[in-house]
């Protein structure tokens, strides 16, 4: 590429040895950035195939020598994936007239969805006590705070 355009790349830096166009440096074997890590997972790769390889007949159970077949073993990689847990789905209807809310829903704090109509505690009849979770949260806010009591002189 720096001979196509006739300027010379700055000293230090050299172009990538697979010819991708960026450019690379000493430490990386002079690859670029995305050529070095396919390297490293290519030698990664090759690097545990034969330590399974190995592992395994040393595992299993020695043939008998009147059999004329050799069984050949084939190792397929095979990569363990994790299950992703989905969060738990909200509701997408309104509790009590069961309308539609979608993203516009109001999750209560007695634990369930209303539309804009029933979003309000007295509307609905929430079940939620506000008076004993304000006074909690009043007591953990403010805690009691109690002087040392003065010697009378």
């Amino acid at each position: 590429m720096a001979e196509e355009h006739r300027c010379q790349t700055p000293e230090g830096h050299r172009l990538c040895v697979n010819n991708c166009g960026f450019l690379g440096s000493s430490a990386t074997m002079n690859l670029c950035s995305n050529c070095y890590g396919d390297l490293c997972l290519n030698q990664q790769q090759t690097s545990t195939k034969p330590t399974v390889e190995s592992s395994l007949p040393a595992a299993s159970p020695p043939s008998s020598s009147s059999s004329t077949a050799e069984k050949k073993i084939t190792l397929i990689p095979t990569v363990v994936t994790e299950e992703k847990q989905e969060p738990p789905q909200r509701p997408n209807r309104c509790t009590v007239c069961r309308k539609r809310v979608g993203l516009t829903g109001f999750m209560c704090r007695c634990g369930t969805t209303f539309c804009g109509t029933h979003r309000y505690p007295e509307v609905h009849g929430c079940t939620f006590d506000f008076k004993s979770a304000g006074r909690e949260e009043i007591a953990k806010a403010n805690p009691l705070v109690i002087a040392a009591k003065l010697q009378k002189i």
